[in-house]
């Protein structure tokens, strides 16, 4: 159970990260953590419950990382969808148009999902997290034009530094074949694996 508060600590060092999931364990009582290793060699920390448990925690997390951590993300009221996405779910049906926000960290992501998501009539087709993406976190909202692109403006606008942003774009009629490439992976090898 995240709901209703997630927090994410992305950390540069999976030592720190350990020591900072311990502390944050042991801050209060939280009814989900998910912690461990991600590519390039930074380690997460995803914790859910109430809101002024995962608030302590989170300040346990700061406090204990210091400098290693890379970036957090609180989300008091997570939106449903964002707990799914993250959890790997995916909404692969073909719409007017897709938006992508890429972002520099993974937390960066998973706060522009949760922002756009709240703030537009739009679908999260996928939110995928630093592995198999050197680290970095991608943001997919599929719906009508103007709402993805009201969803990836309101994303963008939430992330908290300029630098957590790859590149943002939305797509209007997504062309069919690329939409069967998107909404089955958006992961090259799963889609060329015995495929050629």
């Amino acid at each position: 159970m995240v709901e209703p508060a997630l927090v994410l600590v992305e950390l540069n060092s999976i030592a720190a990260g350990i020591e900072t999931a311990d502390a944050m364990v042991k801050r209060a009582p939280i009814d989900l953590i998910k912690a461990g290793t991600v590519q390039p060699g930074k380690y997460l920390v995803l914790i859910g419950g109430l809101v002024a448990d995962v608030e302590e925690s989170l300040a346990a997390g700061r406090q204990v990382g210091g400098p290693a951590v890379v970036d957090t993300v609180y989300l008091p009221q997570v939106h449903p969808e964002v707990v799914e996405a993250v959890a790997g779910g995916r909404v692969p049906q073909a719409t007017d148009a897709v938006g992508v926000i890429e972002t520099t960290t993974v937390a960066a992501a998973i706060h522009a999902a949760d922002a756009g998501v709240k703030g537009a009539e739009v679908r999260l087709l996928e939110v995928r997290l630093a592995d198999g993406l050197g680290g970095k976190g991608i943001v997919l909202f599929s719906g009508l034009v103007a709402d993805v692109e009201a969803a990836v403006r309101i994303g963008v606008g939430a992330l908290e530094r300029p630098e957590l942003l790859v590149r943002q774009v939305v797509i209007p009629q997504l062309h069919p074949e690329m939409w069967e490439n998107v909404a089955d992976a958006t992961r090259f090898r799963s889609r060329v694996m015995g495929n050629l």
